[in-house]
């Protein structure tokens, strides 16, 4: 027999089957499929085939078999009692129930039909009666009994009763016993006597009629609802779009109040004043065309031409206002030093020269300017209408004055302002002289000469021109009032001499405004302030600029045209208004006209920030004028709250536009409470914060009711109202997501409000309150379409719960949606029911569709195995997304659930057996095509219902058993495994069996050839028909088929030979081919990276084996715990192999972890070159960061690499070596001393791959995955350096 092992990979491989992945030493790669050929030899053992491949159909004996969810197999007679299932997940009792027999409305028993919320109970003994209590009211109306059976007690946690504690330890004793599931091919066929043995088919009543393919698309829209609730959403930036935002409420009776024809005049004539009695200088962006300013006021008035001019006419012929300058002196800088200290002590005298002195003398003398203190020696003395001084500032040369002054202009035109700045340096007081002289009221001769002024005020008589304390001259200014501007001006003037021959230095900072004193227009006769006359005129401008029909209004600025602008800005220099007045007027005229018609929030903004400004440096105002501030503020706050309230409406969260503008909305509050402090009269009852709250408050409980009533209104009855407020609390999960993710934020950081907290809290007690009252009220009406409904509104409720727990801090117990799980238990465990039931159906309905066709030329299944594998994913997601709170009523619903994907696989598997049964044409092929595609159908279903089964571990919040299946779920899942095994191997046999005639007769042939023909030529027709037909099952059959029955086939051909002892012995049929072959077949299936540990683990054992021809290397390893490193010390090596001609080498050594999935991040290092030494010494320490678990996975090793060096060529291959980590010092066991250099030292021997290390290469080569790719690649570099086994 020896010689047969050899024309097994011929049988199995053939010619032309290189490359696949599969090897044999001496012949060609085996590939998939061609073990199925040795199939002939089983159906040569009859006896042997009946026994491993046929069906066992076992019929259960006595009463029907039934499987309780948390007890495991249950055997009940006709008879047994049952347990009624209480709402609450537990089980009650009652007087009727101690006698219920097990009868056709019984589940488990025949007739019985899902939907009746009824569970098997264990049979107890009659003691067990006198523990029970009577159910509650809930459970009594689930069950049916009439309602005077029980009077009032309560069952459910937290009654009181030991009822449950006491079945519960029942429970626990007989699910102790429980080990193992039985086949679920057994639990799905018919009672003995049954006509038949077909599937079971579904409950027609369970749901609609129909396939399942609606109910699954449902199911698959809850599963999308629930893919965008996982975690936290993240915080959004609002980008910019184009879409513009919802309008605004606008109420025109929120604006100032309409002005009465006679107002309009009045404001009429004040404007065409302001215009006709400008004076000052028009700067460079403003309307110095009187004509045009004129004509834009008609525009705005809308008076006729006649009128016009009358109006004009009568102004003209009004008395002209008083003009005066206003001149703040606020500092000089860089001033000539005068005193011997080297500073000065300046102050300022100035006055308003007038026009009859300023052209007395014209240019009498070009180079000689005006000053205060020259004599009639130099051209005679020079008037001043009135003079003003300064403080004196002592010893500096920077001088910071900040002193205001008033002078009467008497002619705009001609009158000029003039200022000396002087070192003071008199005993007695020139400063105080001037006070008191103009502190003098009605003094006739106001204009008399300065010199004389001077000389009445001094005291101590003559001063010479040559006295020592005479003050020095440091500069002058002359401004022609004329070329003031009207705005006003605010800057440096450089310091003029008074002649050619003065030197000065610096520059001084003047305000200079020229302002009207007394106006002839009926508003100022009739004490109207010109405050409130410039909130009329910009109020009644700023309607006619901007009208309430422009479209694109709320994107206004504020951007009024030139003339408004010229004529606000004449009026307000006109009536003396400060910056901060001008400031608070714009905020109060365009914050009430933004409630009529919608301005831009940033044009508000600014405006604040512009009277912040301006009210840091003067917070004061008249109290009328801080009433009307303190309004506008209220006004304007109690309009914002009020679109807060409709935050969804105005500012939806999708829309990036109006985000933004709630932004700058929240910013404008969030300035009001900066002046809030600063008022006496304060404009807000409590704080904005707590304003803003309640409005949120209010508007979310709006928000709340309008859907309510619309989705969901409380008239209707319960079923009616259920999916409305299904539609109600997706609402709400939605809006809370945009509310932690968009609104939060800009609430918290602007105003410092909780935002989402509040909302959170507010709605998620009214859904709870709104689903507690409905479960209570439909719990005695539960039908599938109510408990589909309850089903998915539960899904909705428990991810509220789940998004506040994920958040840091935050816990759901205090939430009033804590325990809403037990009202809902009832409708979940019907729907699980009626989840059973439709995917039996949508199973039976892919099935009656399929061709058992492949879908495509790339996969080898059919349609209904993709509809079975997605069902199944289906279910299984579900299961994770229903996360069900309570760990005990988990584990039944998980159990129930396991087992009834289990009985839908086992269905599934069944209908197709029998569906190919019927294709016509089957039974004339030799190799069916239908037969491979149900085959690689099975197996597909398997794959996907264990990752299924895998995925309904214990939720979280189970103590000790997260991600671990529990007992009956996993015998359940081995149920399957063995019941889908023996389903494929049937499958098999058909498969399999249409080639027994045509293989029968080939052996036939080969047994009859005379002796004179050769082995090869006698099989070889035999090869030629398996090599066509096994190519086509290789073609048509999944790899994985064909790969789990290799080592299947192997021992059928071993055992087929051994003949019970008649044929060949098995020490000749087990020889080392039948070993090698063994271990080809047994890498084939492993995975790349299994295979790949494989690599690393022969590398390990072949280090004993190797004699010691290679020389050894001495290292030493430990891991420290501490620092999370792996030490590797290499120390020396010895008797290394002389690579170089000198007979001598230049050795170092590479060291790297393995296997390189396990050590992703590790990169490898390298000791320095030893020259010309066959027993080097390195000493060199590695550290590799590496954690302590993956040091203790399998195949986990330090690989050393000796190399020769040479400096003109490839680096030479001197030999390797493997240390495994699960047993160095600190990995297995706790470091003992922590030393640095703890263990001893390890010698490791030295040597080359051998042929069991290249076999895992080999079968490595053969993959397509880019990982496995990766790691030949480098291998095949490794092995360009190393010379040919010895």
């Amino acid at each position: 027999m020896a010689g047969f092992w050899p024309f097994v990979p011929r049988l199995l491989c053939g010619p032309g089957w290189q490359g696949s992945g599969l090897s044999y030493p001496g012949s060609s790669v085996v590939r998939d499929g061609r073990v199925l050929a040795s199939f002939y030899l089983l159906h040569r053992r009859a006896g042997y085939l009946a026994s491993v491949l046929a069906p066992e159909w076992a019929q259960g004996a006595g009463g029907a078999e039934r499987y309780d969810p948390d007890l495991g197999p249950l055997s009940a007679a006709p008879g047994d009692r049952c347990l009624p299932l209480c709402c609450h997940g537990e089980r009650c009792w009652g007087a009727s129930a101690a006698t219920t027999s097990l009868s056709s409305e019984t589940p488990g028993a025949p007739g019985w039909t899902p939907g009746s919320g009824w569970a098997p109970a264990p049979p107890l003994m009659a003691s067990a009666t006198s523990y029970l209590k009577p159910p509650c009211r809930a459970c009594r109306d689930l069950a049916g009994h009439p309602a005077g059976v029980w009077t009032g007690a309560q069952c459910h946690p937290g009654c009181g009763s030991p009822t449950m504690s006491t079945l519960l330890d029942i429970k626990s004793s007989v699910l102790r016993q429980v080990q193992v599931c039985p086949s679920f091919r057994r639990r799905t066929e018919q009672e003995p006597g049954s006509a038949s043995a077909d599937p079971q088919e579904p409950a027609t009543g369970a749901w609609k009629p129909g396939d399942g393919v609606e109910f699954f698309a449902h199911m698959r829209l809850m599963l999308k609802k629930g893919e965008g609730r996982q975690g936290l959403p993240c915080p959004e930036v609002p980008l910019r779009s184009g879409s513009p935002a919802p309008p605004e409420p606008v109420d025109p009776s929120r604006g100032l109040r309409a002005l009465a024809p006679e107002e309009v005049d009045m404001l009429y004539e004040e404007a065409l004043y302001t215009v006709l009695y400008r004076a000052g200088t028009m700067g460079p962006d403003q309307v110095d065309d009187e004509e045009a300013l004129l004509s834009y006021l008609q525009q705005v008035f809308g008076t006729s031409t006649e009128e016009h001019t009358e109006a004009i006419e009568r102004v003209r012929k009004a008395k002209a206002p008083t003009y005066a300058l206003k001149v703040s002196v606020m500092r000089a800088k860089n001033l000539l030093a005068k005193d011997p200290n080297g500073f000065s002590d300046p102050y300022c005298m100035l006055g308003i020269l007038p026009a009859s002195d300023t052209t007395r003398e014209p240019r009498a003398q070009k180079e000689q300017r005006f000053g205060f203190r020259k004599g009639s020696k130099r051209g005679g003395p020079l008037p001043a209408k009135c003079i003003q001084v300064t403080e004196v500032k002592s010893s500096t040369l920077n001088p910071v004055w900040k002193e205001h002054f008033l002078f009467e202009i008497e002619d705009v035109s001609t009158d000029q302002l003039h200022l000396d700045i002087w070192d003071h340096d008199d005993d007695v007081s020139l400063v105080e002289a001037c006070r008191k002289l103009n502190e003098v009221i009605g003094l006739k001769g106001m204009g008399r000469y300065f010199k004389q002024i001077v000389k009445s005020a001094r005291a101590n008589g003559t001063a010479g021109p040559t006295e020592d304390h005479t003050d020095d001259f440091l500069g002058c200014l002359n401004i022609p009032v004329r070329e003031v501007p009207v705005a006003g001006v605010d800057r440096w003037f450089k310091l003029e001499p008074r002649s050619s021959a003065s030197r000065v230095e610096g520059d001084c900072h003047l305000v200079l405004k020229l302002i009207t004193t007394q106006r002839d227009t009926a508003m100022s006769q009739r004490g109207r302030s010109g405050f409130l006359s410039h909130l009329l005129l910009l109020s009644h401008l700023l309607r006619f600029e901007h009208p309430a029909e422009e479209p694109n209004s709320s994107s206004w600025r504020g951007e009024l045209s030139t003339p408004a602008v010229t004529i606000l800005c004449l009026h307000g220099a006109q009536s003396n208004l400060s910056p901060l007045q001008l400031a608070v007027l714009h905020w109060q005229v365009s914050s009430r006209h933004h409630q009529t018609c919608t301005l831009d929030y940033s044009y508000l903004l600014g405006l604040l920030d512009d009277m912040q400004a301006h009210w840091e440096e003067a917070p004061s105002l008249p109290q009328e004028q801080e009433e009307g501030l303190a309004d506008s503020f209220s006004a304007f706050s109690e309009f914002g709250l009020q679109l807060l309230r409709q935050l969804r409406d105005y500012f939806p969260a999708t829309n990036s536009t109006a985000v933004y503008r709630l932004e700058l909305l929240l910013k404008c509050l969030g300035k009001l409470q900066f002046f809030q402090p600063s008022f006496e009269i304060c404009p807000f009852e409590t704080e904005l914060n707590m304003d803003v709250a309640a409005a949120l408050k209010r508007g979310n409980r709006e928000w709340y009711d309008r859907i309510l009533n619309a989705r969901s209104p409380r008239e209707q009855p319960g079923p009616q109202r259920l999916p409305g407020l299904v539609v109600l609390a997706d609402a709400i999960y939605d809006d809370l997501q945009s509310c932690y993710s968009v609104y939060a934020s800009l609430f918290h950081s602007i105003l410092n409000v909780d935002v989402f907290t509040l909302t959170f809290r507010q709605l998620e007690r009214l859904v709870a309150e709104e689903a507690w009252v409905l479960t209570e009220e439909l719990s005695p009406k539960m039908t599938l379409e109510v408990a589909s409904g309850l089903f998915e509104l539960y899904l909705t409720l428990a991810d509220l719960q789940h998004f506040w727990d994920s958040i840091p801090g935050r816990d759901s117990r205090s939430l009033a949606l804590a325990g809403i799980h037990t009202p809902f238990l009832p409708a979940v465990k019907l729907w699980l029911q009626v989840l059973r039931d439709q995917a039996k159906w949508r199973l039976q309905g892919a099935v009656d569709v399929d061709t058992l066709e492949p879908v495509d030329p790339s996969s080898r299944h059919s349609s209904s195995a993709a509809t079975a594998g997605l069902c199944l994913s289906h279910i299984q997601e579900l299961w994770v997304r229903l996360a069900w709170p309570d760990p005990a009523q988990a584990q039944g619903l998980g159990t129930q659930l396991g087992q009834d994907m289990c009985e839908a696989t086992l269905f599934y598997t069944e209908l197709l057996r029998k569906k190919v049964d019927t294709q016509p044409g089957a039974a004339g092929e030799a190799v069916s095509e239908a037969l491979c595609v149900v085959l690689n159908n099975v197996e597909l279903v398997r794959k996907a219902a264990g990752q299924a089964l895998k995925g309904l571990a214990w939720p979280e919040g189970a103590p000790g058993l997260e991600g671990v299946l529990p007992r009956p779920l996993l015998s359940c899942t081995q149920a399957l495994d063995d019941d889908l095994q023996r389903e494929a191997h049937t499958v098999t046999a058909h498969l399999t069996s249409k080639m027994v005639g045509d293989i029968r007769k080939y052996v036939q042939h080969i047994s009859l050839s005379p002796d004179s023909i050769q082995n090869d030529e006698a099989v070889a027709p035999l090869m030629k028909y398996l090599d066509e037909k096994l190519a086509l099952l290789n073609s048509s059959l999944v790899k994985g088929n064909l790969s789990s029955r290799f080592h299947f086939t192997l021992e059928a051909l071993v055992t087929f030979f051994h003949a019970d002892g008649q044929g060949l012995p098995l020490e000749s049929l087990r020889d080392g081919s039948y070993k090698r072959l063994k271990e080809e077949l047994r890498l084939h299936k492993c995975s790349t990276r299994e295979c790949i540990e494989q690599f690393y683990l022969d590398k390990l054992k072949q280090r004993t084996l190797e004699q010691n021809r290679f020389g050894r290397l001495s290292v030493r390893c430990h891991y420290e715990a501490a620092e999370q490193r792996l030490a590797v010390e290499v120390l020396h090596a010895a008797d290394l192999l002389p690579l170089d001609a000198n007979g001598l080498s230049d050795p170092f050594v590479i060291v790297e972890l393995g296997p390189p999935h396990l050590f992703p991040l590790v990169r490898s290092q390298r000791t320095q070159v030893k020259t010309r030494t066959l027993h080097p010494v390195y000493d060199e320490l590695f550290y590799f960061s590496v954690p302590a678990e993956a040091c203790r996975r399998r195949g986990a090793c330090v690989l050393f690499t000796v190399m020769d060096h040479d400096w003109l060529s490839t680096n030479d291959f001197a030999g390797e070596a493997a240390l495994g980590l699960g047993g160095v010092s600190g990995v297995a066991r706790p470091q003992v001393g922590g030393g640095a250099r703890a263990g001893q030292p390890v010698t490791l021997h030295l040597c080359r791959p051998r042929a069991q290390v290249r076999s895992a290469l080999r079968m490595l080569e053969g993959r397509t995955s880019k990982e496995a790719q990766e790691f030949v690649k480098k291998l095949k570099e490794l092995e360009k350096c190393m010379e040919a086994d010895p």
